[in-house]
């Protein structure tokens, strides 16, 4: 095996252009940007490292996901020149993920985060490497169209800061890659993003995300439906977290929003799931198999191009999870149409028993038996939903689990993911390898009063490669959190 020679620099969950949103109301008390500083320390971070020698022969920035949040913006089609025709969903709800829509919200992220993009740009040219896994929120990482414009911007800006000579842009260019499902490393590290474990963000072939509605897009997973069909139009319903919203939330937020804003909200939920079902019938079409046959192409390829046997690829696609919108029951437990309709059942029942059968013994024990069996029915669906989605619906617990499987099936010292925005560093199977959860680089201003793991810990880890000539032979790694100092450990005494 030929020794790893670079030190790595992981970091996941950034969600440039979160705040490019046309659809909600701007004005007094809106809040149109997010915290500026987060940028401002990314750039510093990215500046401070390309200025630091590394152990190994240079850095390589590994981003695990999520880096440009193309699914949590919404940009309006207006009068821009697209090749692929804006559907009527997308005139109302923004671009979608075509390539040139992709290519069209690449643009408009860059010219946000102008100050990101100069300092990854001078990162890679001053010799270092850089690896962009794609998650769920920047999946359209999967277009050429969108990795060569990404490519271009930054060899034009790399150009303007005094990049030099012929072959200065190939070479450039050469140092960037895209992973679609994971970087590896052996003995070293397994690198991705986490959301192929987690229902409510799957996609169903991780090496073809594509639509079988319209291969031209991207399929879209059911927390993409709600923040397209219902979140970001709404007013008041944060874009992280509302999975975990239950029944009285949306009623209380619709009791806010006054009668009108109720009915609206109702139209959009309305909506939402009638995509939901929607995108259910495309597994059923010749289509999906096209997809799927592809999809296995480029698993080929890849194992191919990795020297992994196709067999291990297999074994890792398996621990993945389907998405909801595989499974009726599980959207209807999703959206929770399960249990609403469970308790207007039982509501009728009652009503009826209440009305018609009579002040008898028999009335009264009836009623009993239908509050009963409703507390149980709606016990099991609750329990059902936790195994489906998570005790809290972020996985953290399923991330640890596959993470010791993972590092069973491709042996490695560290095993990291994002995905969840919670960091954490944990021993895995049987302390042989270390889980770490990079946790994320997305903050908001208006987010003071989040939970939080939804503000931006600025953790990343640095790894690097095990010396010649030292007795151990392990990589060294530290988890660390950028202060305005520089990077410290988070926690303290986090080196392992």
């Amino acid at each position: 095996m030929i020794p790893f020679e670079e030190s790595l620099l992981i970091l996941s969950d950034v969600h440039l252009g979160n705040d490019l949103n046309d659809l909600r109301p701007r004005g007094p008390g809106s809040r149109e940007r997010r915290s500026e500083q987060v940028d401002v320390d990314l750039a510093n971070l990215l500046i401070h490292y390309a200025r630091t020698p590394p152990s190994g022969r240079r850095w390589r920035l590994v981003i695990a996901g999520d880096f440009i949040d193309f699914i949590g913006m919404a940009i309006l089609p207006a009068d821009h020149q697209l090749d692929t025709e804006p559907s009527d969903e997308e005139r109302e709800h923004g671009l979608g993920n075509a390539s040139d829509h992709g290519r069209l919200k690449l643009r408009a992220v860059v010219a946000r985060h102008r100050r990101v993009f100069e300092a990854l740009a001078a990162f890679v040219a001053q010799g270092h490497a850089l690896t962009l896994i794609h998650g769920n929120h920047d999946m359209e990482f999967h277009w050429d169209g969108v990795k060569r414009d990404l490519e271009a911007l930054l060899v034009r800006m790399a150009l303007a800061a005094g990049g030099k000579g012929e072959s200065f842009a190939s070479e450039f260019a050469s140092r960037i890659e895209f992973a679609p499902w994971f970087y590896y490393a052996a003995g070293v590290a397994y690198i991705e993003h986490g959301h192929q474990y987690d229902t409510l963000c799957s996609t169903e072939h991780v090496m073809a995300p594509l639509s079988p509605v319209d291969p031209r897009r991207i399929a879209r997973s059911f927390s993409d439906v709600l923040l397209r069909w219902v979140v970001r139009p709404t007013r008041g319903v944060p874009e992280y977290g509302h999975d975990r919203l239950g029944i009285h939330d949306y009623v209380m937020m619709g009791a806010h929003m006054g009668f009108g804003g109720l009915l609206r909200l109702v139209a959009r939920f309305v909506s939402g799931v009638r995509e939901l079902f929607r995108l259910r019938r495309g597994y059923l079409t010749a289509a999906a198999q096209t997809v799927r046959e592809e999809h296995e192409r480029r698993m080929d390829a890849l194992a191919v191009t990795m020297r992994i046997g196709i067999e291990k690829l297999r074994e890792l696609a398996a621990l993945q999870v389907p998405p909801v919108t595989r499974s009726i029951p599980k959207i209807l437990a999703g959206v929770l149409l399960d249990r609403l309709m469970l308790g207007v059942s039982a509501g009728i029942a009652l009503s009826g028993l209440a009305l018609f059968a009579g002040a008898h013994w028999w009335t009264w024990a009836a009623m009993g038996t239908v509050a009963l069996l409703t507390l149980v029915a709606h016990r099991q669906l609750s329990a059902q939903r936790r195994v489906w989605f998570g005790e809290k619906l972020d996985n953290d617990a399923t991330l640890v689990d596959r993470a010791g499987r993972l590092a069973t099936l491709f042996p490695a010292a560290f095993v990291v993911m994002g995905h969840t925005h919670s960091p954490v560093m944990v021993p895995v199977a049987q302390g042989t390898s270390t889980y770490v959860n990079v946790g994320s680089w997305h903050e908001a201003e208006d987010e003071a009063d989040r939970p939080a793991s939804f503000k931006a810990a600025r953790t990343h880890l640095v790894i690097h490669p095990a010396q010649a000539g030292h007795a151990d032979t392990r990589p060294v790694g530290e988890f660390l959190t950028w202060a305005p100092a520089g990077p410290t450990r988070f926690p303290a005494g986090s080196g392992v």
